[in-house]
């Protein structure tokens, strides 16, 4: 048990909680700014939040969508333990109850109100342009929540949870999973406003994929050169990251070689371009990116060196 809970004693634990933090106000905005004043509803959380209070509306009571925010994201949060563990859930736990409280903290530093032009009844005037801003936010705030392993809670939930044991992207985990809530909107929203809700779902499926594979993206490196024992110096030693060597053999010439493959970060690829540069060695080097990686490779072990 002792074991299970090691987390909350690392240092990146809290570093994290606190960029978690920092995500999440920008959640809150894109929700209180774009969503709410506009009525669209797409498919997460704070859209099915927004069909049950209209909903309760028609009966006569009367309800904050970010407090519906919050009682439906205490009943998923057991699932967040169960299906991803501690840490996961403790980080999601935090956010599931902020979220609400965050888009009130926005209400009362720049009510809506305050940014809609008379006659405008949305802060950009347009659904096409609300539902534009809300997703571009949402998307990085949610992208940069999984690359710590966290989530604003809710349907992302259950995307995380598509993700691990179907194997699917992210993008496709967030998009099937809200779809669903977002053809709920019919009791509510008229046809128009159920379909730009569907689009801009897709769509937030594409933004989160597309900010997740730039927040994650690694340089595959393939080098052959005569000189390639300084390279894998360079690699380990001053990039303090680990390489693989093949014995290879040119398909012209039949001349035996070796090529040196590396996964690096941008910054780490610019650094071993400039190094083979700056000592004039020759090589062939190709490099393309890659978004996911497994494994004993590590986000960051030490600063590269000047």
């Amino acid at each position: 048990m002792k074991e299970q809970y090691a987390f909350l004693f690392q240092k990146k634990f809290w570093i994290e909680i606190v960029a978690l933090l920092a995500a999440l106000l920008v959640g809150a905005a894109a929700v209180y700014y774009f969503l709410i004043p506009g009525n669209l509803i797409l498919g997460s959380i704070s859209g099915l939040a927004m069909v049950i209070c209209t909903f309760l509306e028609t009966v006569g009571i009367s309800m904050k969508v970010s407090m519906m925010v919050l009682i439906l994201n205490a009943f998923l949060l057991i699932l967040a333990y169960v299906f991803l563990g501690p840490e996961v859930g403790l980080k999601t736990v935090i956010a599931s109850l902020l979220l609400g409280p965050f888009m009130d903290f926005w209400a009362w530093i720049c009510p809506y109100t305050n940014l809609m032009d008379p006659g405008l009844t949305s802060v950009m005037g347009d659904p096409i342009f609300d539902l534009l801003g809300f997703v571009l936010l949402l998307g990085a705030s949610q992208a940069f929540l999984f690359r710590i392993n966290a989530s604003t809670g809710g349907l992302d939930i259950v995307a995380m949870i598509m993700k691990k044991y179907l194997h699917w992207d992210i993008g496709t985990s967030v998009t099937v999973s809200g779809v669903i809530v977002c053809l709920s909107s019919f009791l509510v929203n008229p046809f128009r406003l159920v379909v730009i809700g569907l689009i801009g779902t897709w769509f937030n499926g594409i933004v989160v994929d597309y900010f997740t594979v730039s927040l994650n993206k690694r340089k595959r490196v393939c080098i052959i050169s005569n000189e390639y024992e300084k390279i894998r110096q360079y690699i380990i030693s001053t990039l303090c990251r680990g390489c693989s060597m093949y014995e290879v053999k040119g398909g012209f010439k039949e001349t035996p070689g070796v090529e040196i493959q590396t996964i690096l970060t941008q910054s780490e690829f610019a650094s071993l371009m400039e190094y083979i540069r700056k000592e004039g060695i020759h090589a062939f080097i190709t490099a393309g990116n890659c978004s996911e990686i497994y494994g004993l490779w590590r986000p960051s072990r030490k600063k590269v060196k000047e």
